[in-house]
This record gives C-alpha cells, structure tokens and sequence, in this order.
C-alpha cells in the first residue's frame, strides 16, 4: 500500500511538472487605446502584441525572469513577468498610471510597481521652484525614506522585484534632485526682470505662423509639452479651466508643442500629424505652435529645458516674470496672475 502510494505521489509531482508553463500568458483590455498596438521590451528583447478594436489583447511571451516597460503606443508603465505568469491587464489611457492594474498569477509584483509609481509621482508633486538647495537636499532625504518604507513594507512579492526597486532608488532620486538643481541654476541665469530668450516664425496649428514680438503687449503663459507626455496631459483640464477665468484679462495662452522625429518613429511629419491631431481631439484653445527642432530648438535650449511639462511667464514687454512658472493646476499661479493683473 505504501509503495502504491509512492507511485501515486510520483506521478502527480511529475503532473504538476508538466503543466509549469515556460511562458507568460499576457492579455488585458485597454480603453481608449492609443495605437493596434502594445510593446513589451528590455534590453535585448522586443515583441509587439496587436491590440484588437474593441482594446483587448492577449498572447505568450518567452522571458527572462525581470522587469520589463508596457508601451502602449502614447505612454509607459513597467511590469514584471516571469515563465508560469498569467496576468490580465486592464487600462484606460485617459488616466494612464491611475488605471494600470493586473490580476492573475504574479500580478502582485506589476501591482506593486504601479502602486510604487505613484506614490513616487505624488512626493515628487511639490512646488521644487521656491526651495533653495538646502530646502532641495531635505526634500529628497524625506522622499528616499518614504520609498524605502513603501518598498520594505510591501509583501508576498518576488525578491527579484524588491531588491531591484531598493538598488534604484538612489539613481532616481539623484536624477531627480540634479534636475530641479538645474531649475535653481536655471532661474539664477534668467532671473525675473531679464529678457526673455525668443524665437521667431514658429508653425501655427491655425496655418499662420507665430513669433516672440506677436506675443508682446499682454503677458504670456507658455506651456511647452507633447503629445505622449502624461504629466502634461494630465494638465489640460486645469488650463482650460485658466483659459475661460481669465478670458479679457491681459493674459494670453500659448501652447508650445516639442514632439519631434525621434518620439514618432522618425518621423517629422507623424510628429506634426500628432500634434495637429491632439490639439482638434482635446479641443485646445489659447495660441497653439509648433516647435520646429523639438528639444534641440534654441528657445527650449536657452531656457535650459530638460523635463516637461514646463510652464514660462512673460511680461508684456517680453522680459521673464517667472522661467519656471507654477503649473495650472497649482492654486499658487491664479494668485500670481491676480497679483499681476490687479
């Protein structure tokens, strides 16, 4: 009997031994879907998965166990797979990192991660343009503790995961801190009072073209941004809302548009094609332009851009009020434009 339950045993480990998959099952639906498209990619591995009409998806990938980025065509988010994963995905690109959520077998880890993306998206969500560089080195000491509780706390998921979100931390704060340190840099070279950098002859989304001087006689807010930027995105409700309240006020609103080639496939005129399309598909009002070498324009060079969205205030006679001025959403910039407008 004991023998015959051996055998018993024997054959339902080997069983189990061949239903252990040695691939992922990824499929999901997506709402308000970007591209036919989805791409699941790390260094030394791509695959592309075709996104259906209706936004669901679905296919097997052969991986090496780690962390890989989900493109969708418009934004990004990582995930982590693993061979005997099954994980569904559900997304509404509207509301990219707040949507993203996965069930099924070793969904805890890419739960973790979008949870720990947002998290680090609301500490990095302060006014970074009123510290000084000693504000700015306390402020990122407190944002490194509250990552590394959030990591350490976090339980039941693949050390893999866990130990690859402690080592990154420091990279990411530090690639962080340098940036707003160059923000302080930034407005020591172009303080408040000094002439604005300008730029001329710029495509118009109405068919005309547009230039500094054209701008001059009211002050001008001027968001620089693009199409597959999230952040920015996520501020055209709060915009809008400024647009109309301060609509007859000396105060016009111009949106300045850095998509270039190497963000749409190489292509110059899928760059202008996405731009003009976002601009009807978002009904977005104020002046609309289009800048000409995208990053490498010597506007967004001279006001040292690095990260977008950025927000610039100019006075009525073009000199700089604010070179990183606060964004829509922040209460602080109606009582700037009140103060100014008095």
């Amino acid at each position: 009997m004991k023998y015959l339950f051996l055998i018993i045993l024997a054959i339902a480990v080997t069983a189990c031994q061949k239903e252990t998959k040695d691939y992922v099952t990824f499929s999901g639906k997506i709402t308000n879907k970007n591209s036919d498209s989805i791409v699941i990619r790390t260094r030394g591995f791509s695959q592309t998965i075709k996104v259906q009409n209706d936004g669901t998806f679905t296919d097997t990938l052969k991986v090496k166990a780690g962390i890989y980025n989900f493109y969708d065509g418009g934004e990004s988010t990582n995930i982590f797979l693993k061979n005997g994963f099954e994980i569904t995905m559900t997304l509404d690109t509207e509301m990219f990192d707040e949507t993203a959520k996965y069930e099924g077998n070793g969904s805890e880890n890419s739960n973790f991660l979008a949870e720990k993306s947002l998290l680090e998206e609301k500490l990095m969500d302060v006014n970074f343009g009123d510290l000084d560089e000693q504000g700015l080195d306390k402020t990122f000491v407190g944002i490194k503790s509250e990552i590394v509780a959030f990591i350490n706390a976090s339980k039941g998921l693949d050390t893999m995961v866990t130990n690859t979100s402690l080592r990154n931390v420091d990279g990411m704060i530090e690639g962080n801190k340098g940036y707003f340190a160059g923000i302080l840099a930034m407005k020591k070279a172009l303080p408040k009072g000094a002439p604005s950098p300008t730029f001329e002859g710029f495509e118009n989304y109405n068919g005309g073209e547009t230039s500094m001087d054209d701008l001059k006689g009211k002050y001008a807010y001027i968001d620089v941004w693009a199409t597959w930027c999230g952040p920015c995105k996520a501020e055209i409700p709060a915009l809008k809302e400024l647009e109309k309240d301060y609509h007859g006020k000396n105060i016009q609103f111009v949106s300045m548009s850095i998509d270039d080639d190497r963000s749409h496939k190489g292509s110059w005129d899928l760059a202008r094609q996405d731009w003009k399309a976002m601009v009807a598909d978002k009904e977005l009002g104020g002046i609309q332009i289009f800048a000409p070498k995208g990053w490498e324009t010597k506007f967004i060079q001279e006001y040292k851009i690095k990260g977008i969205p950025r927000f610039i205030l100019i006075d009525p006679n073009g000199n700089i009020v604010n070179a990183s001025a606060p964004r829509p959403s922040d209460p602080a910039l109606r009582i700037m434009f009140d103060e100014l407008m008095m």
